[in-house]
Formats: structure tokens, C-alpha cells, sequence
């Protein structure tokens, strides 16, 4: 039985320079009003004027006290899974141990050509996700870590100072192979609805969670999260993909995911009405979902 005082909820902060409120402003309302984490995806290229993740979310950090701040994901083909342990451990040690390192493996193919960066064929991007997380951890772990893998390698490699606690990654992972790297890896799976959709949901969890096992974690070592276009409002909005309605309808389906295995849940919220959004999930959805009633 899930404990419903230990979920999650998360609010995604939109990079967009030109549209929606300040970000830092935004994870500062989401802050007062009591959410867990806030998060952000992290893509460079596009005709839309967009904030970089990563300095976006360190202003944010800068500018918070206690709320935790993910990466949703970072695409590892823009970085050194090298450089990204530096980097998220001068984060985490300057937010005061708040940073949630989100990885993926990188799905946008056109980001990557548009930019210059390599781009891999599906199964060397899984190997990539799956190396990276073995060098970011031997790089928080020990001095002088040497990786020789078949995509990434370290050589003596020193990353010092080294995180005083685990810094948690989680995975957004589709595939079969993906989901066992995170079940064998991870802290975190962070699917998104559109990919996965509740129907199936129950498959994915069942071959992440026997990955876990085979490398002898228990279930409850993996935080579940569903990341979900959510909306709160008397008319129902005809995507499949958002979840919509009066609070109680959008409780009971959040209530539903919680049944299927969903321990975290990260909001991105639809419409221009950010901050009224914002205050009807943390007032009138959010305490029904931990109560479990509707």
C-alpha cells in the first residue's frame, strides 16, 4: 500500500523566453505553495526563443531555498557524461544537495544533425545512456576512475570534490533495453504520457522492475514518475494525451496512476493561466490526490 504522505509532485518550468510568466519566478511560486521539484527539458536547437536548461535551472537554484530541481532529461549527446558529473556536483553541492540529474539517452535526431553533434543509431544510444551513468557514478565514487566503454571512456579520471550523498538520476526510457538499464541503474523512471500511456504502463514497470531485481534492487529503490500535460478547468480538453477536468475528476485519475505503480508525479501545465493553474493543483488536487478521496 502506497504511504500517500511520500508522493511527489513536480512542476515543469517552461524555457521560453518570450511567452508564460519568469521561470525563476515561477519555481519561486512553486516553491511558496509547496511542491517538491521543479523541472525542465532540455533542448538547444529550434525557432522558438528558449533558455538553456541547465544555467536556467541554476538561476532558479540561486534563487530558491528548498525545493529540489530536475533536469527533464538532459540529452546526453550535448555533453561529456564527464563533464555532466562535474557539473551536477558543483549544482547539487551549491543548491545544498537539491539537484535530481535527469539523463536521456537522446531522442532528437534532428537537434543533434542541426547542431553537429554525432547522432547514434537506437542501440548505441542505449549503450551511451547505459556507460554514462557507470562513469558519472565511478567518477562520484573513487579517484583516478578509468572506463574504457565502447562509446565513452575516462583515463584516470579525477572529479574532485566528490558528492557527501547519492545525487539521484532518473531515466526518461521507453524502450526494452532503456527500461533495463534503468531498472539496473537508475533512481528514477520519468516517463511521459504521450509515450506511455497508462495501458502500457504495467508492461514497461514489470521489465524495469525485473531488471531491478535481477541486479538485486528492490522496487521501492526506483521513484516512479509520471511526467503529464495536466489541466484544471470545468471543460475537458479533447487531447488524449492531458489530463483535464474539475479537481476532483483530475484527482481521480492522478489516483488511478498511483494504482498502477506511479510514486512522483511532474505537471506541465496547459494554457496561458500559469499561476492560476499552479494554485488550483497545490489547493484543490494535490491534498485530494494525498488523502485519497475525491
Amino acid at each position: 500500500m502506497m504511504d500517500m504522505a511520500k508522493l511527489l509532485f513536480g512542476l515543469n518550468i517552461s524555457p521560453s523566453v518570450t511567452s508564460g510568466p519568469d521561470p525563476v519566478a515561477q519555481a519561486r511560486t512553486a516553491e511558496d505553495l509547496g511542491f517538491d521539484f521543479v523541472s525542465a527539458n532540455d533542448h538547444v536547437h529550434g525557432p522558438d526563443p528558449r533558455y538553456e536548461a541547465w544555467t536556467m535551472l541554476s538561476w532558479i537554484a540561486a534563487e530558491t531555498s528548498r525545493i529540489r530541481v530536475a533536469t527533464r532529461v538532459l540529452g546526453l549527446p550535448y555533453r561529456s557524461p564527464a563533464v555532466v558529473a562535474k557539473m551536477a556536483e558543483t549544482f547539487d553541492r551549491l543548491s545544498k544537495g537539491r539537484l535530481i540529474l535527469g539523463l536521456g539517452a537522446g531522442a532528437s535526431d534532428e537537434e543533434f544533425r542541426a547542431l553537429g553533434l554525432e547522432v547514434r543509431p537506437p542501440r548505441d544510444k542505449v549503450d551511451g545512456l547505459e556507460e554514462a551513468i557507470r562513469i558519472i557514478r565511478g567518477l562520484w565514487s573513487g579517484r583516478s576512475f578509468t572506463f574504457e566503454g565502447r562509446l565513452y571512456r575516462t583515463d584516470r579520471a579525477d572529479v574532485e570534490p566528490r558528492p557527501d550523498h547519492r545525487i539521484p538520476i532518473w531515466l526518461g526510457t521507453f524502450g526494452p533495453r532503456a527500461l533495463g538499464v534503468t531498472g539496473r541503474l537508475a533512481d528514477g523512471w520519468i516517463p511521459s504520457f504521450e509515450m506511455a500511456p497508462p495501458d502500457r504502463v504495467p508492461e514497461m514497470r514489470n521489465r524495469l522492475l525485473a531488471a531491478a531485481r535481477e541486479a538485486a534492487r528492490e522496487p521501492e529503490d526506483i521513484t516512479m514518475v509520471y511526467n503529464i500535460v495536466i489541466r484544471v478547468a470545468d471543460a475537458v480538453d479533447p487531447r488524449p494525451f492531458v489530463v483535464s477536468g474539475s479537481p476532483s475528476a483530475v484527482a481521480e485519475r492522478l489516483l488511478g496512476f498511483v494504482e498502477i505503480g506511479f510514486t512522483a508525479f511532474n505537471f506541465i501545465l496547459s494554457g496561458p493561466d500559469t499561476n492560476e493553474q499552479e494554485e488550483r493543483l497545490a489547493h484543490e488536487v494535490i491534498p485530494a490526490v494525498r488523502a485519497g478521496t475525491v
